[in-house]
């Protein structure tokens, strides 16, 4: 590798880590490149800096690309494809969770429904089934809570996030708010 020992380091920290985080050495090391660069990098200045085959460089691209985690950036005196990272880290994150709820969760919610409509054979079916049931309820729940997150404001996550356990307290509060004044809070059909 050709690069200086901060960014050697990240980027051999991320190629490792992107191995289990679902993707290969090759491409996590290229993302943690072109994510630590200050401006967009073409395959050759990652083939240079990284040691890497043009071929293995070209895959992991290909890949990335798969992911949306990295956008083409064309310079007007250059035919050469450029590559970047988003610049905002919130966007890198959202993409990152909505690929995959997509590649993990969505195939398994899927699955799961499936099975769910089928009709147990014996007890122990049917005790399998209660339990695909409960998973597949806790998925439904964090999906819905994921939906309506995602919609958030940058600065509302960050929020939210900054909470952590203090959440509890604001949810003690309601409870209480609610338990005392139930009658001060509007019916459902009351508009």
């Amino acid at each position: 590798m050709d690069l200086p020992p901060l960014t050697q380091s990240f980027v051999l920290h991320f190629g490792e880590m992107g191995s289990r985080w679902g993707f290969n050495r090759t491409v996590g090391q290229i993302y943690a490149l072109l994510f630590l660069s200050a401006q967009p990098l073409n395959a050759d200045d990652i083939v240079e800096q990284l040691g890497f085959s043009r071929s293995n460089v070209s895959m992991g691209l290909k890949e990335l690309q798969g992911w949306n985690l990295i956008r083409l950036v064309h310079k007007p005196s250059d035919r050469r494809d450029h590559f970047a990272t988003p610049d905002d880290l919130w966007v890198i994150l959202r993409t990152l969770v909505e690929e995959r709820k997509k590649r993990e969760v969505d195939p398994t919610l899927s699955v799961v429904r499936e099975l769910m409509m089928q009709a147990p054979a014996s007890e122990a079916e049917k005790h399998a089934q209660g339990r695909m049931g409960e998973l597949l309820g806790l998925i439904e729940m964090l999906v819905k809570w994921y939906d309506e997150v995602k919609r958030l404001e940058n600065a509302r996550i960050t929020k939210l996030l900054s909470l952590g356990s203090k959440i509890v307290k604001v949810l003690e509060m309601k409870d209480r708010v609610i338990g005392r004044k139930p009658q001060a809070l509007p019916a459902a059909n009351e508009g």
